[in-house]
């Protein structure tokens, strides 16, 4: 087990051989909107990555990566295990005054992932291409209840008090929530019910 995936271009970027890495991970942690992120697996996702040299400081990434994503139950937080199978593919662009790898669209509208460390990490790509292949949401089971939005009690265990004055599915969009209810007396707008507005 590794804490972030490598792959070493150095010979690559000298002598123009091809360079090869693989090995598994339990999470991947990489930085978005300027802090750090973290990637959980269930468990150990194995990746392999060949780079084949292009010419003039480009080259090609490609090869497998295997997770399984935990997410995010959108209705109860709950964890959910998503598996995913991976075919990676990228070109590569090797600026030594690059700082941090990153990708960028190319005129013919691929992404090529610029970097200037010939030790290239991989953790932000390899992020990036789970998060995109993954749902944009989940859930534990197809019939989740969710939570309480009063108390945030998990109704898939049970009802709690909330549930049981005002079930959900009892109220009416239009005609409001039941007056006296826990959850009308959480609402934030219930205190402007009987505001007088000045009439132009």
């Amino acid at each position: 087990m590794i804490d972030t995936p490598h792959i070493h271009l150095g010979s690559l970027l000298r002598s123009s051989s091809d360079a090869h890495a693989e090995g598994e991970l339990d999470h991947l942690t990489y930085e978005q909107g300027g802090s750090e992120q973290t990637l959980r697996f269930a468990r150990p996702a194995p990746y392999e990555v060949d780079v084949n040299p292009l010419g003039g400081g480009e080259m090609y990434l490609q090869g497998r990566f295997e997770p399984t994503l935990i997410l995010e139950c959108a209705r109860c937080l709950r964890d959910v295990e998503v598996p995913l199978d991976l075919k990676l593919g990228t070109l590569l662009r090797y600026e030594p005054s690059v700082d941090a790898p990153y990708l960028e669209e190319a005129e013919t509208g691929e992404e090529v992932l610029v970097f200037g460390d010939p030790d290239l990490d991989l953790s932000a790509y390899l992020a990036e291409t789970a998060l995109l292949a993954a749902p944009l949401s989940v859930l534990h089971a197809p019939d989740c209840k969710g939570l309480c939005q009063v108390c945030g009690h998990d109704l898939n265990e049970g009802p709690c008090e909330h549930s049981a004055q005002v079930p959900v599915e009892e109220i009416d969009d239009e005609l409001g929530t039941p007056e006296g209810s826990a959850h009308a007396r959480q609402n934030p707008f219930t205190a402007l019910r009987d505001l007088k507005l000045p009439e132009d």
